[in-house]
């Protein structure tokens, strides 16, 4: 009995030490650096994994302890500070009504995040949240360090941003590794400065949980890597690394019920990042593809079968720009796509994405469904207009402050939703999920399970969307603004102040 035990947990071990060695003997040995000249991106030296041969547990933990050790100095604390004036309100100016009694006082408000060192020469990489509207940014080094920043560059659409820092000498730097090859259930570790500064280079690991996560509601390009690897408040910015020791994915979020991990963790891939990085350094902004066409839905069995087509995916093209790319070269509203260069459409956000991530005049083909037969169209993207951009990118603050201004909150259109309001597939929209009798929406006419079509002259199908064409009207100073509503499969209007 004792010797078969021996021999179950020898067989284990060895099993073990077998599933090791083949997960880490992973390939990417591939060059990935800058394709401009300045600056050079992979200089970080560590022990590839193929080179690193694994028999024993103890060689394993080496091996981890190796690309921390390469790692770790090239993930930096960012620390802002942002001069902030309130008007304070003195008890007295409700008896004397006299304005005088109110003054303005100044206070610096301050933030916390990390950051990846991509070149020798200094750039770093980070979000756009960790260092938006500051008026100081400091950089602390791995040796403690700490050196002024400048902003190079952001792109709020992407939650990136590039950082400089002059030290007069070389730093370490990371390499970039390619975000495309990732698999779901490798394993990662994610280094930042999770809640202060005292735990400053904080290491954790787990593996990738999933990719391509969209719909998050947090920026307007959304292919975000999911991590279990602890990640909390301070992290933003910093770096999610691969058993290569490549730089991933730029850790940038959490979904938690209590504020703090829950094993739920997102990072942008590093791809994504790269490309924003290089537009920033050398155009000084960022270029994003334009086809010029809207959401008209996703492809369900019942209109798969309506459509005549043999399988349940693609998206259906909405309404048309006809002196845009897709309208010149030939598209029209219905056709459903299929395929984004022979590969499968997943989903809107995920097409919407692949399309904004590249440059205007790259040439794409499209793989379209329409009246029973499939098509192929070439298409020359046009560029991306950057009011379009910043109208399509609000946070989760800001929804937050809408919804408090507006008095009614909304959420997506769900399948189940649709159904139970016997909605039809051209019904595109947002529903109204909850709402204030006390708010002047509510005294206008709108209720609770209203579907919002339409903003002003703005066509809405998410809440992103939603709140996006909101804020802009208030940006414009707009007093009140027309929402087309869809109530019980008809079409009302009313009217709702922003003033």
């Amino acid at each position: 009995m004792m010797d078969r035990m021996k021999i179950s947990i020898l067989a284990m071990l060895t099993v073990v030490f077998l599933f090791l060695g083949m997960h880490y003997a992973t390939d990417n040995g591939s060059d990935h650096a800058s394709v401009f000249s300045m600056p050079e991106f992979n200089t970080a030296e560590v022990t590839k994994a193929e080179d690193a041969p694994i028999s024993s547990l103890k060689d394993f933990n080496d091996a981890i302890v190796n690309i921390v050790d390469q790692t770790n100095k090239t993930v930096v604390t960012i620390t802002t500070t942002q001069t902030v004036t309130r008007r304070q309100q003195s008890p007295f100016s409700f008896f004397f009504d006299d304005p005088r009694f109110n003054q303005e006082q100044e206070f610096s408000r301050q933030g916390l995040g990390s950051g990846v060192i991509v070149s020798e020469d200094g750039y770093i990489l980070t979000n756009n949240h960790v260092i938006e509207n500051a008026d100081e940014i400091t950089v602390r080094l791995f040796d403690d360090e700490e050196l002024d920043a400048e902003i190079v560059g952001t792109d709020p659409a992407s939650d990136i941003a590039v950082l400089k820092v002059d030290t007069g000498n070389e730093l370490p730097a990371i390499s970039l590794g390619d975000s495309e090859n990732i698999r779901v259930g490798e394993m990662v570790l994610a280094i930042g400065s999770p809640l202060g500064q005292q735990f400053a280079h904080s290491v954790s690991m787990g593996i990738v949980s999933a990719s391509g996560r969209s719909s998050l509601g947090l920026n307007s390009y959304e292919n975000y890597i999911q991590t279990d690897a602890a990640i909390n408040p301070g992290n933003s910015g910093g770096a999610l690394i691969n058993l290569d020791g490549e730089l991933i994915g730029i850790n940038t979020a959490i979904a938690s019920r209590t504020g703090g991990y829950q094993g739920l963790g997102f990072a942008i891939p590093v791809n994504m990042a790269r490309n924003v990085m290089e537009a920033l350094i050398t155009e000084g902004r960022v270029a994003r593809g334009y086809l010029g066409i809207t959401f008209g839905g996703e492809v369900d069995r019942t209109m798969a079968r309506a459509l005549g087509l043999e399988n349940a995916r693609g998206i259906v093209v909405g309404d048309v720009m006809s002196d845009g790319p897709a309208g010149e070269a030939g598209l029209k509203e219905g056709d459903v796509i299929l395929e984004l260069n022979g590969q499968r459409v997943q989903s809107w956000m995920d097409f919407r994405v692949k399309i904004g991530n590249r440059k205007p005049g790259d040439e794409i083909t499209l793989g379209v469904f329409r009246d029973g037969e499939r098509m192929d169209f070439d298409i020359e993207l046009g560029e991306l207009e950057t009011e379009e951009m910043a109208s399509n990118n609000i946070q989760n603050e800001d929804m937050d402050n809408l919804r408090e201004t507006l008095g009614f909150s909304v959420e997506d259109l769900s399948d189940n939703i649709r159904r139970q309001l016997d909605l039809g597939e051209g019904v595109n929209g947002v529903i109204v999920s909850n709402i204030s009798q006390a708010s002047q929406a509510y005294r206008q006419g709108l209720q609770r399970g209203d579907v919002i079509t339409r903003v002003g002259d703005e066509e809405v199908s998410t809440p992103n969307e939603f709140y996006s064409a909101i804020q802009s009207y208030i940006n414009d100073e707009t007093e009140a603004v027309l929402l087309r509503v869809n109530r019980q499969g008809r079409n009302v209007f009313i009217a709702i102040e922003l003033q």
